[in-house]
């Protein structure tokens, strides 16, 4: 007998220390992912909610197209799209509270749109103006993440220091399949489920990290089944079905505002556009794939819905698009105004007691500034 058949014959029976601490099974995420939109269950949901998604929906695609034609005239210096992402951006961001947390990635400058962050300010990071370009305070978004994932410890400490004050505060974060991929990712759902944070996670699962696909990144069964492994409920839902994401997220939401800890949602979705404005997406990805999305477009699934339901006319469709096509407008002309910029603010938010280094170089810079403003008779001096 060899080495490891005697090895493979001797099975110990383990500590009880190795049983499992919980039933894996209840954690587990359906087999197929969560729809309502085209189902029996459409037939429940709330007309308004209905409504009120799809004149998001149009609003963010409004936006989407109007950011990608400003990186186009020198406006942006790049912009991430989400067209084709946007029921997750827009269900993300109705279905918080306001007292609630949104911590979104780069791609999600919709989603803080849709939860009232000026459009202008959501996109001044993209400028190349701010690291912020919006007070996180005032509509509970926090800074426009581009680091992949980082914003998910940061989500998961704030939804814990809250619990601790006994707040009532749920925080959201949001993140691509390609942030999965990182550490921050695993620290995060592994200190969100050991301190039982309310926090929930929302994947959105569009397929590619840049150009990398998701077969190249894992070979779980889903993103949505690494959550057991960490002890917490994980969902699969569709994610181009602004329905079925909004009471998916719902659902977490009020599980961790009860108390019941944190939830990962896995949104199966598609990025239409490239990855930004700088990528040839048709180096990794064929036309026909692509198509095969459009049919499945959140829009249109929304379009179909309220249509046969009599909860969409033409009135109804106008006022949405004439909406959108406001709101791009003055994207537009804010945009193409120049901004005034003082270099000094590159030492007004670093810290809130200045360090004697960084006072040296404001300094520095005043007085460069001040000798230039002099002209060449100031400047030699």
């Amino acid at each position: 007998m060899t080495v490891m058949e005697q090895r493979g014959a001797y099975q110990p029976t383990p500590p009880p220390a190795w049983q499992p601490r919980t039933d894996p099974a209840p954690l587990l995420p359906d087999a197929q992912p969560y729809r309502v939109l085209g189902t029996e269950a459409a037939a429940k949901a709330d007309p308004e909610l209905l409504r009120r998604l799809y004149a998001q929906l149009v609003r963010g695609r409004r936006y989407n197209a109007q950011a990608t034609a400003l990186t186009k005239q020198g406006r942006l210096a790049v912009y991430p799209s989400s067209t084709g992402q946007e029921a997750c951006e827009v269900a993300a961001a109705l279905v918080l509270e306001e007292r609630d947390w949104l911590f979104p990635s780069y791609r999600d400058t919709l989603a803080a749109v849709a939860r009232g962050v000026d459009p202008v300010e959501a996109l001044t990071l993209l400028r190349g103006d701010w690291h912020t370009g919006y007070d996180p305070y005032e509509r509970r978004v926090a800074p426009l993440s581009t680091p992949l994932a980082t914003q998910l410890p940061h989500a998961v400490g704030l939804a814990h220091a809250a619990r601790l004050k006994g707040d009532d505060v749920v925080a959201l974060a949001m993140v691509g399949d390609g942030g999965t991929s990182e550490g921050d990712f695993h620290e995060a759902m592994n200190f969100a489920a050991v301190w039982h944070a309310p926090v929930v996670f929302l994947v959105q699962n569009n397929g590619f990290a840049i150009s990398v696909p998701l077969a190249k990144q894992t070979a779980a069964p889903s993103l949505a089944h690494k959550a057991v492994g960490y002890g917490m409920p994980g969902r699969l839902v569709d994610g181009n079905d602004a329905v079925a994401v909004h009471e998916v997220l719902g659902e977490a939401v009020r599980h961790a505002r009860a108390g019941g800890g944190p939830t990962l949602v896995e949104a199966l979705t598609y990025r239409i556009d490239a990855h930004t404005n700088a990528d040839d997406a048709t180096r990794y990805r064929g036309e026909d794939e692509v198509e095969a999305w459009r049919d499945h477009d959140p829009i249109l699934l929304m379009e179909r819905e309220l249509t046969e339901r009599g909860l969409l006319d033409e009135d109804a469709v106008r006022a949405a698009q004439e909406d959108a096509e406001a709101l791009a407008a003055d994207l537009r002309t804010r945009m193409n105004q120049d901004p005034v910029l003082d270099p000094m603010d590159l030492f007004a938010h670093v810290y809130a007691q200045p360090t004697t280094q960084l006072l040296e170089q404001q300094a520095q810079l005043r007085a460069e500034l001040d000798a230039e403003a002099a002209g060449p008779e100031g400047a030699g001096r």
